[in-house]
């Protein structure tokens, strides 16, 4: 019997995923059909092979395109314009410096209208820039009252008067609350052990819940009268000279102490916070919180182990933005997927 006869019409007979060796775990081979042989990869033949699209080369120069993208005018003029505006920060590659500073975020109309924008400092591309081409996306006009929000950096304050804003800008909720509710833990985990600090403790917690009522009110000026009060109850938790005997009481009034110094700071920037939400109106950076993480955090830094150029990464920020603002003809299709603004930032909300 012929050698190799026997094992060729038995393969012809076995179905084709058992002939390739295809299947959950297998490799494809595909010397190993019939009729097939192996042939040696010559360097010849791997210089005249087409190599793939570099998607990563095409999304830089997509990006330093878009720099100078043409600005569209919408058909309808808004009535009304939020601006929020913050930053956050990614791993760099560049020697001397381990972060990246991201400044990005929203403007929004009344009527449900948003762009995006986002640049890394230090490059060829302008946030001031970027601020006026969505402003103008949107429907700016002369009678468009806008409104801004800031955490109150006056790094950002600087680079919205550059933009041409000159109402100043509203401190947000979102970073209020944030120490807000760091001093509402802190106040629940005081000891009450015994009568004099159990009613301490119930003292404090109300006091704490009225300050968080008086700042959202836009009474913010009263927030000397819960510190004040705050104090008064106090002693009862000092210890009897043990450093590590009740260290909750010592973080809370460090958190108490950064809240009254971060309202005085920032007094000439707050508002009536609940005005604003029963007209339904934003009252701070929660937007762009959310924009950050699925823009830049969710693709540049959480469980990313990459570090980023200066360029290249503002480049890409581009691309993704102008992705999300539907700036991105269906040319593009192949290579970048759309955003859904109302799925991404109904999570990130």
């Amino acid at each position: 019997m012929r050698r190799g006869g026997s094992g060729a019409r038995l393969a012809s007979t076995l179905p084709l995923d058992a002939r390739t060796r295809q299947g959950p775990g297998a490799v494809f081979r595909p010397h190993a059909l019939p009729g097939c042989r192996r042939r040696a990869r010559t360097p010849s033949a791997d210089r005249c092979r087409e190599r793939p699209r570099d998607p990563g080369a095409c999304t830089l120069k997509v990006g330093a395109d878009l720099v100078d993208i043409v600005t569209t005018n919408p058909a309808t003029a808004a009535s009304s314009i939020t601006l929020t505006l913050d930053s956050t920060f990614i791993r760099s590659c560049e020697d001397g410096q381990r972060h990246l500073e991201v400044r990005l975020g929203n403007v929004e109309t009344s009527d449900g209208g948003r762009q995006v924008f986002a640049a890394v400092t230090k490059t060829d591309t302008s946030v001031e820039a970027l601020i006026q081409r969505g402003l103008k996306e949107v429907g700016q006009t002369t009678d468009t009252e806008l409104t801004a929000f800031t955490d109150g950096c006056s790094g950002l304050r600087s680079i919205l008067v550059n933009a041409g804003i000159a109402k100043p800008p509203g401190l947000d909720w979102f970073h209020i609350a944030m120490r807000l509710q760091h001093a509402e833990k802190t106040a629940g985990t005081l000891p009450a052990d015994t009568p004099e600090r159990e009613n301490a403790r119930a003292v404090i917690i109300a006091e704490v819940d009225r300050l968080h009522w008086r700042i959202w009110n836009g009474k913010a000026k009263d927030a000397k009268i819960t510190l004040e009060r705050i104090r008064q109850v106090m002693p009862v938790f000092r210890g009897d000279g043990d450093r590590k005997r009740d260290p909750s009481s010592r973080r809370l009034w460090t958190a108490l102490r950064e809240i009254d110094r971060y309202l005085t700071s920032q007094s000439a920037w707050l508002v009536n916070y609940a005005e604003r939400h029963r007209a339904g109106l934003r009252v701070g950076t929660a937007l762009t919180e959310g924009t950050a993480n699925f823009l830049v955090n969710r693709r540049m830094n959480k469980s990313q182990q990459m570090r980023w150029s200066r360029r290249g990464a503002d480049l890409l920020l581009q691309v993704r933005c102008a992705g999300f603002n539907g700036k991105l003809d269906s040319s593009f299709g192949q290579l970048f997927q759309a955003v859904d603004p109302a799925s991404e930032l109904a999570m990130a909300a």
